[in-house]
C-alpha cells in the first residue's frame, strides 16, 4: 500500500493522467443512480440501455480533476456508439483479468468472489491475504514492482482488460505509457474517504466490472449493520475516555487531524481524542513538548506508529515514558496483526472491515460492553 506508514491509519498513493473530454451532452438520461450512503468520491449510474456510468469525483485530495468511465456490458458492443471524447476509458464488462496497485483492492476482490480475476500487482510482498499469498506463490499473480514506477513492460505482457490504480496529484508516466496501449487505468479514491464507511463502500466501486452488484450490495450491508450498531452500543457507556495517538519521527511528533479516518474511529467508539476539534482531515505535525502537554493524562494510547513493544519505544525516545497511558500500560497498536511475509493487516483489511476496528476500540476502551470480542487488529503493546 505503499505499503507501511507512520501513522495510525495512513497511507499514501500515486497517480495519472486523463484525455480531454468534450461538453456535449450525454447520449441518454440515466434511469437509475445506485445507492452510495458514505462514500463521496464515486457515483454510479445505470442507463436503459445496460451501460454503466461510474464517476471518480475525488482521485486525490483537493483534487479538481474528475473521471468518468463508461461500462459496456459484453455483446452489446456492436449495439452501442459511444462518442469516447465524453470517457476517460470504455470497459466491456465483465472483464477477465485485473492489475490492482493497492493492498487495500484486494479485499474486496476476495470478498466478491473476484480475486482470481488478478493477475499482477505492485510489491507482492506487502500482500497478507491468505488467499492471494497462495495464488502469489503458485505464479497466478505477478510481481509488477511499485506504483509509482510500475514495470510496464511486465504490465502489457499481461494485457490485462483493466489496472486499478490510485494518485496523489496529476501525473504518473506508467499509467500514460499504459493508457497510449489501450489499457484503461481507472482511479480508486477510497483512501480519500474521511468516514469509515466511506472507505468501506468502495467495494460497490469494483463490484460494476465483474457484474457482482448485488454481491457488494450484500456484503456492503452486512458490514454497515455491524458498524452502526457497535456504534450504537458505544454510545451507551458510562465514561468517554481520553485519547492519545501517534508518535515521533525524527523529533516530530505525527498524530491523526481532527476529521480525519482515524479520528473518526475513535469519535464512533465514544473515545475523547485530545485533538478531535483540528479540522484536518490528515495527519498534523507537532513537537512532543505541545502534545504532552496536552496528552500527558491521556488514559489510553491507540496507535503509536509502528512500535510494536514497549521497550522498542523506550529506547527510541525517553519522552514518551513520561505519558501516563505510557507508565500505566494502556498502549495499544495494529502493528503486532501481520501477514505471513511482513505485511501489516491494518493497512489491508481495515478499510474493507471498519466494523472489527470499531469492535477493536470499543473492546479496549469500554471493556464491558464487548467483554467477548477477542481483539483482531488492535492489541496491547508487548
Amino acid at each position: 500500500m505503499l505499503k507501511q506508514l507512520l501513522l495510525f491509519g495512513y497511507v499514501l498513493f500515486l497517480c495519472g493522467c486523463k484525455q480531454q473530454k468534450t461538453e456535449s451532452p450525454p447520449l441518454e438520461i440515466a434511469v437509475e443512480n445506485v445507492a452510495i450512503n458514505h462514500a463521496n468520491g464515486f457515483t454510479i449510474e445505470k442507463q436503459a440501455s445496460g451501460i454503466t456510468i461510474l464517476k471518480i469525483l475525488a482521485p486525490w485530495p483537493n483534487a479538481e480533476a474528475s473521471f468518468t468511465y463508461a461500462l459496456i456490458p459484453k455483446g452489446k458492443q456492436a449495439f452501442i456508439s459511444l462518442d469516447k471524447n465524453q470517457y476517460d476509458a470504455i470497459i466491456s464488462v465483465p472483464i477477465d483479468n485485473i492489475v490492482v496497485t493497492s493492498t487495500t483492492h484486494i479485499p474486496a476482490l476476495e470478498a466478491l468472489g473476484a480475486l482470481d480475476k488478478l493477475v499482477g500487482f505492485s510489491d507482492t510482498k506487502y500482500v497478507s491475504s491468505k488467499a492471494a499469498r497462495k495464488r502469489i506463490d503458485a505464479g497466478q499473480i505477478k510481481e509488477l514492482g511499485i506504483n509509482e514506477s510500475l514495470n510496464t513492460e511486465a504490465v502489457l505482457a499481461l494485457k490485462p482488460d483493466l489496472v486499478v490504480g490510485f494518485a496523489v496529484s496529476g501525473s504518473n508516466s506508467a499509467y500514460e505509457t499504459l493508457q497510449r496501449s489501450q489499457i484503461p487505468v481507472i482511479y480508486n479514491g477510497d483512501w480519500v474517504e474521511e468516514t469509515p464507511l466511506g472507505k468501506a463502500e468502495w467495494i460497490k466501486f469494483l463490484a460494476p466490472f465483474f457484474n457482482k452488484e448485488s454481491e457488494a450490495n450484500v456484503i456492503f450491508a452486512e458490514i454497515e449493520k455491524t458498524y452502526l450498531d457497535a456504534k450504537k452500543l458505544a454510545k451507551t457507556a458510562h465514561t468517554t475516555p481520553t485519547v492519545l495517538s501517534g508518535a515521533m519521527y525524527k523529533d516530530v511528533w505525527y498524530l491523526p487531524g481532527g476529521k480525519s479516518w482515524a479520528a473518526n474511529f475513535l469519535k464512533d467508539a465514544n473515545a475523547n481524542y485530545l485533538w478531535k476539534e483540528t479540522t484536518d482531515s490528515g495527519s498534523l505535525s507537532l513537537s512532543w513538548e505541545n502534545v504532552l502537554l496536552e496528552a500527558k493524562t491521556a488514559e489510553y494510547w491507540i496507535g503509536p506508529a509502528q512500535f510494536k513493544s514497549y521497550t522498542e519505544m523506550e529506547s527510541s525516545s525517553e519522552h514518551y515514558l513520561q505519558f501516563d497511558a505510557f507508565k500505566n500500560k494502556k498502549v495499544y497498536t495494529f502493528a503486532n496483526t501481520i501477514g505471513e511475509t511482513g505485511g501489516n493487516l491494518y493497512y489491508e483489511l481495515a478499510p474493507q472491515r471498519p466494523d472489527i476496528v470499531l469492535k477493536d476500540l470499543i473492546h479496549i476502551l469500554h471493556p464491558d460492553l464487548l467483554p467477548e470480542h477477542e481483539p483482531f487488529f488492535f492489541k496491547p503493546l508487548n
